[in-house]
């Protein structure tokens, strides 16, 4: 089945574009033949088509945006599934039906992706009437869960990844530190509170920042007051 390929992911191997392309590509495989998929992100109330499988979908996406309606954006907005069964016979949205059917859709099926980063929805155009059936909607409903799981994990796991950014950041600015405070206790014979005081009163006269003082102690022996 198509959601086992996201069961698979790993996600510490992906960034969010790989995520959601893989996606509608899986989403692709489970719809009806010809469907095409796309995933919309609202930011800001801004919204743009995050990953798309043809572009057929990315064209009745940027549609939606500039006329500011259409499925997608009210099923990521509203929190709920919006269908077009039948383009010929929708009564919604009448600027932008000419143009889903002008593209050679016929119905389309948008499920919200909810999550407490973003707001998304999960879209398929197909070039028959009544294309989805109750299973294909149910598949959908979960490919969007698990959209909305992974999305929340890979935000997870890039936020930790920044948090040991700075924390490596952190010990080698402190490192340092402890290098330049070395070589004035060595030099003058101080105590290491005097060492730093020394080195954060340089800090102070120059302007300059205090990791950046004790780099350059380091490196040329020099301390620049």
């Amino acid at each position: 089945m198509a959601l086992d390929g996201l069961a698979g992911l790993v996600l510490a191997e992906e960034d969010t574009q790989s995520v959601l392309q893989r996606v509608v590509d899986l989403v692709k495989q489970a719809m009806p033949t010809g469907a095409e998929a796309s995933i919309t992100l609202l930011r800001n109330e801004q919204a743009t088509t995050a990953a798309f499988s043809g572009e057929l979908a990315l064209q009745l996406d940027e549609m939606q945006y500039r006329q500011g309606c259409g499925p997608c954006l009210d099923a990521a907005a509203g929190g709920r599934p919006v269908e077009v069964t039948d383009g010929r016979k929708e009564e919604r949205w009448p600027d932008y039906m000419a143009t889903f059917l002008a593209r050679g859709a016929l119905s389309s099926l948008a499920m919200p992706v909810t999550t407490a980063q973003l707001t998304a929805a999960l879209n398929v155009y197909a070039p028959v009437a009544d294309a989805f059936t109750d299973a294909e909607r149910e598949a959908l409903a979960q490919f969007a869960a698990y959209t909305a799981v992974a999305l929340t994990n890979m935000h997870a796991l890039n936020d930790a990844v920044d948090q040991a950014e700075t924390l490596k950041k952190t010990l080698e600015h402190r490192a340092v530190i402890e290098q330049a405070k070395g070589i004035l206790i060595e030099r003058y014979k101080l105590t290491a509170d005097q060492a730093f005081r020394l080195l954060a009163e340089a800090s102070m006269h120059t302007n300059r920042k205090l990791r950046d003082l004790a780099q350059d102690l380091v490196l040329t022996g020099e301390l620049t007051r």
